[in-house]
This record gives structure tokens, sequence and C-alpha cells, in this order.
């Protein structure tokens, strides 16, 4: 009868004993120390971020100590360069090439597009494509200069060579109700757009006296009643087999394409 008690409190102690060497025996909880291996690349990519940032902003190595400027044909080196203020010394890196772009389109309107660039390691390029005018505006005894998008981007005391004046006839025109100077403008320029390249290169006015009443003048005293603006492209074939039809005509009318007419020598 005294086995029984015995053997309970023996698997009990047996058990208690076995619950308790469970924890100390697992290596779960217990963290892991870096190897000197591990430690040696850690510091090294450490190092070698370190010399990175240093050579970038801190050394003399890669800073700005030239600056290059292309593309200008109107517009001077010197005055690109004054606005564009490239920081001459400071970081590569940390030139601010969006910045300079803008400040160089909001002060010089005669820019229609530039590239800022970093030459590495020691130059910025500046890249200018400037607007080329279409139609030259006379006003006040001056020139204002217009691209082919409309833009009015400079005025001028001179006229270039080979741009066609606009004169606005429109005077009391009802059109100028619906039509303003800015509308009969675009459609102007619209129609340089279409010319053929002969043509356009013939034209020395764009005269408008309203929306659907645009005529150029060409040399050799000749006119062409163009009408409105539209259909422009068909009008541009339309002339240029008229012209090759009546070569002495003095003027043509392609108001209508489809009843297109010249007369005149």
């Amino acid at each position: 009868m005294a086995a029984g008690p015995a053997t309970e409190q023996k698997s009990a102690s047996g058990g208690s004993k076995g619950s308790s060497g469970a924890s100390p025996g697992s290596g779960g909880g217990r963290a892991r120390v870096p190897g000197p291996r591990t430690l040696l690349l850690a510091f090294g990519a450490l190092a070698v971020l370190a010399g990175g940032a240093w050579a970038l902003y801190g050394s003399n190595w890669l800073r700005v100590e030239r600056v290059s400027t292309s593309g200008m044909e109107v517009l001077t080196r010197a005055e690109v360069e004054r606005i564009a203020a490239v920081p001459v010394g400071a970081p590569m890196v940390s030139v601010d090439t969006d910045g300079i772009e803008a400040r160089l389109r909001e002060r010089l309107p005669r820019i229609d597009s530039v590239d800022v660039v970093r030459s590495w390691p020691h130059g910025i390029g500046l890249k200018v494509t400037e607007r080329k005018p279409v139609l030259l505006w006379e006003k006040g005894g001056k020139f204002i200069e217009v691209d082919s998008g409309g833009v009015r981007f400079a005025t001028v005391a001179k006229a270039p060579p080979g741009v066609p004046r606009l004169v606005l006839d429109a005077g009391a025109s009802p059109s100028l109700r619906r039509f303003d100077e800015d509308r009969l403008l675009a459609e102007a320029v619209g129609v340089t757009g279409e010319l053929p390249e002969k043509i356009a290169q013939d034209a020395r006015v764009v005269r408008i006296a309203s929306y659907d009443s645009i005529t150029l003048e060409l040399g050799r005293g000749r006119t062409v009643f163009w009408g409105s603006g539209e259909d422009g492209a068909v009008k541009a074939r339309v002339l240029t087999a008229l012209m090759k039809a009546t070569p002495k005509a003095g003027h043509f009318d392609v108001s209508a394409p489809t009843a297109p007419a010249s007369s005149g020598s």
C-alpha cells in the first residue's frame, strides 16, 4: 500500500523537473552577437556612404567650375548666363536645374525651351531654343514678334527680314463683338502655318478685315483672298495648284476651295 504514494510523488517530481528544465535549454530568446565579418562589412558600407557624401558635397572634386551655353540666335551668351545665375563653386549635385530653367523662361520670353544639364565633373550646360517669329504686329512704330503658338514674345525696333507683317483692318467690324484681337491674331497665325513653304517665303502682309476676311499680300503685287482660317490645309493645296495653272495671275481667291478663282496679270 505504501508504493502508491511514493510513485505519485516521483512522477510529480519528475514532471516538475522536466518542465522547469525546458526554458533554460531553449535557444529562442537568446540574442545573436554579430560576428567580426558582419561588423567589418557594415563599417565598410558606412565608410563608402560617408565618403560618397563628402565627395559630392564637401570636397572640391565635383564643384561647378564652368557654364556653357548654346542655341542662341538673338539672345547673347552674357544675358542668358546672367539670368541663369548658375552658382559657380557650388557642389554639382546641389544645383537647382529646374529653378534655373524656370528663371530663364520667365525673364527671357524669347526662350521657348531650355535644357539645363550637368556635365560631370565640373560643368553646367544651358541648351536654349528660341522662339521664331511668324508674324510682326506693328504698333507705335515698333514690331511685336509673334510665334507659331500665337505668343507675343518680344518688341523690336527693326523688323527682322523674311517675316510678314500683320495688319488688323477690323476697325468697327461686327465680328469684333464675337472675335477679339487675340482671336483674330490666332487666326492669322494659323493661316501662316498652313501656307506652303514657297508661298510663305513670299508673303509680305497678312491683312484681316474680319474673322472670315483674311487676305495675303505676296511679292510682285500679288494677293490671295483666303477667307476664314477654316479648311486651311485644303486651301493651301488648291492655291498651289491654282498658281501653277495661272502663273501670270495677280489675284487668287481660295475662300471657297471647291470653287477657286484667279484674275488679273
